[in-house]
């Protein structure tokens, strides 16, 4: 199973999230206040609400990715919940109880529920649209959620996704020609439900690793490794089969918030014009759109780049979400 799960992880690389070790810039002391921290609990996932408790301050949705826990969040949450509120993401299943989400479709349930709970404990609350940071997997839930629900999203920051993944193993292809590929895989992740996971050893499992090809850090290495573990195989191989068959791109044109891609460049896995290749022409059509190549850095661009991933979120978050 571990063989299995690293594989996938490092082969489609979109579906990992992480900010754990993320740097971004402190904000503002001045503007920080006392901090309130409670939790949501719905069907499909939890969330933990950290910000300031009183004050007119935006919100800010994090999603993570495929076998990531809301913890990989938690420098981005130390360093911003002064000043904004913070909505931490745990999609169940990816580092706690599985329940409904073990078996049937989970993708599109998710993103339904979350655009319920955006509107009943956020919109309808503060009367503003949050904006949505997510990676990898959760980067395309956020794409999603902007294209479907556009009453509920200010603006986005989609960090090393696609709106369709399918083109990395072939630029022609379909969500059809995709789908036996994508069942197969997740038959295969799935079947080994139940199976003992190998012990967590705590230690770097080395840049020739599954691991080593999505991040250039011994922390990051082990983070991947410890989240996989932890992750229930039968929410793994439906999410992983729900986004390989979801194509977006021809959604990009009806979303209205104003859409912010980091994507990774690293020498060692394709030149600059190559990962701009992969990338840019995915989201032909989106309006309001802006990217920014992150050089020097694998699929995980908060473990291995975090200042330039802070100057980029410092950026992003400087502008206030849409209003309602």
């Amino acid at each position: 199973m571990k063989l299995i799960l690293s594989l996938m992880l490092a082969t489609l690389c979109l579906f990992v999230s992480s900010s754990l070790n993320a740097k971004p810039t402190q904000c503002d002391p001045a503007k920080a206040t006392k901090i309130e921290r409670s939790t949501f609990e719905g069907q499909r996932f939890s969330v933990h609400i950290e910000g300031p408790s009183k004050g007119d301050v935006d919100d800010v949705i994090l999603i993570p990715g495929l076998a990531s826990p809301r913890d990989v969040w938690s420098t981005t949450v130390a360093a911003k919940s002064g000043c904004i509120r913070i909505h931490a993401v745990q999609i169940r299943g990816f580092g706690d109880d599985a329940q409904i989400n073990a078996d049937g479709p989970v993708l599109d349930p998710f993103i339904k529920e979350l655009a319920d709970y955006i509107a009943q404990h956020i919109v309808a609350k503060n009367g503003k649209k949050p904006a949505i940071i997510g990676h990898s997997m959760g980067g395309l839930s956020a794409l999603i959620m902007a294209a479907r629900y556009p009453d509920r999203v200010g603006k986005v920051m989609v960090v090393d996704a696609l709106p369709f993944i399918g083109t990395l193993f072939n630029p022609a292809a379909t969500v059809e020609l995709v789908r036996p590929q994508a069942e197969r895989m997740a038959a295969s992740i799935r079947s080994s439900y139940g199976q003992p996971a190998p012990k967590d050893t705590g230690t770097d499992p080395g840049p020739q690793s599954q691991a080593g090809r999505l991040t250039n850090t011994a922390e990051g290495r082990i983070l991947v490794d410890r989240w996989s573990r932890n992750s229930d195989s039968r929410v793994i191989a439906q999410v992983l089969l729900d986004v390989m068959t979801t194509d977006l791109r021809p959604e990009l044109p009806k979303i209205t918030a104003p859409v912010t891609l980091l994507y990774a460049q690293d020498d060692s896995a394709m030149t600059v014009e190559q990962s701009t290749a992969a990338f840019i022409p995915q989201y032909a059509g989106t309006p309001n759109f802006k990217a920014v190549q992150i050089t020097g850095s694998y699929h995980f661009i908060t473990l291995d780049q975090p200042e330039k991933f802070g100057a980029e979120l410092d950026l992003f978050l400087d502008k206030k979400p849409e209003g309602k």
